[in-house]
């Protein structure tokens, strides 16, 4: 009976997930919310871009990665807390706001400081881990960082402004080709604030640059990821598949160097969705859900909060 009792104090305390909301603009904003009795920390995982949501699948584009839903769990298990938000606008969020594409990156910093605040409740330490298009929420969320912010957790961030990774996403399928010249001019307008009017553009192309993707997009494209990682003082983990396409360990490098104090962890033939490429099956990891997340993502990051909180 002693023993039960001895190995009963290894095992964190039980981990609950409910779904909560706070408010929001128009409606309220919702999260999953896994708590952890006496937990120390809690993450807020910040999703990527478009309709992304909180598990890190988006059904209508084909994404069923399972991935956030699979690194809460994860956190859970090693005992600490997490907020996996819907940003404004989509999914639980929807009644939030009337357009989901009448955003800013600085209105979804705001909901994130915002959960921040509401995770301070689940543990007096948070973190914010943000992916891809996340990260960039995340560091702008950090310039006027809330009391109980502890530090950032960048996943396949970008170290460039936007719309230059995706000019360099669109030359990397030379189908492309043909269409470079135009969509080169379409993202140099909109970095210079100026829109296009969506009927004179390629029939093609005409989805990606609607009237209200354009207008998030000249915002999107405003913000430098590196001028806003020199901004943050605090603890910091970039993370950084090196199998990834759509983005490459040149941006972990940038941010990096604007990041002096930060860790840095690269996923040996990991893919932008936190998990291990499967050979021959280039987009496996985009539409497997029952693929884990790759084996050093989790260790590293329970690795880097403990390090960085002896510290504190």
């Amino acid at each position: 009976m002693r023993l039960i009792f001895l190995l009963a104090g290894l095992i964190p305390a039980m981990a609950t997930a409910e779904p909560v909301q706070i408010a929001g603009p128009l409606g309220p904003l919702e999260a999953e919310q896994i708590e952890v009795g006496g937990a120390a920390h809690a993450v807020v995982i910040v999703p990527g871009s478009g309709p992304t949501d909180r598990d890190g699948n988006s059904p209508g584009a084909s994404l069923l990665t399972d991935s956030y839903q699979l690194l809460a769990q994860g956190l859970a298990q090693k005992g600490i807390a997490s907020l996996r938000i819907d940003k404004r606008g989509f999914y639980g969020s929807a009644a939030a706001i009337a357009d989901p594409n009448a955003v800013t990156i600085g209105a979804y910093a705001g909901d994130v400081r915002d959960w921040v605040g509401h995770a301070a409740d689940l543990a007096p330490c948070v973190w914010i881990a943000g992916h891809s298009e996340g990260g960039l929420v995340a560091l702008v969320a950090a310039q006027d960082p809330p009391d109980s912010l502890c530090g950032l957790i960048l996943l396949a961030t970008s170290g460039r402004p936007t719309g230059r990774l995706m000019i360099e996403q669109f030359e990397a399928n030379p189908a492309n080709g043909p269409l470079m010249p135009e969509i080169r001019s379409i993202v140099a307008d909109l970095e210079a604030g100026k829109t296009r009017d969506p009927a004179s553009v390629t029939p093609v192309l005409q989805p990606l640059f609607s009237v209200g993707l354009q207008r998030y997009m000249i915002d999107l494209f405003s913000h430098d990821p590196v001028d806003l990682a020199k901004g943050w003082q605090g603890p910091a983990l970039i993370v950084q598949g090196d199998a990834d396409f759509q983005v490459r360990p040149h941006d972990a490098d940038l941010l990096e160097s604007a990041l002096p104090q930060a860790r840095r962890i690269d996923l040996a033939g990991g893919t932008h969705m936190l998990k291990a490429a499967v050979p021959g099956r280039p987009f496996a990891t985009y539409t497997d859900r029952s693929l884990p997340l790759h084996d050093a993502l989790l260790p590293g990051i329970v690795a880097f909060i403990d390090e960085a909180s002896s510290r504190r």
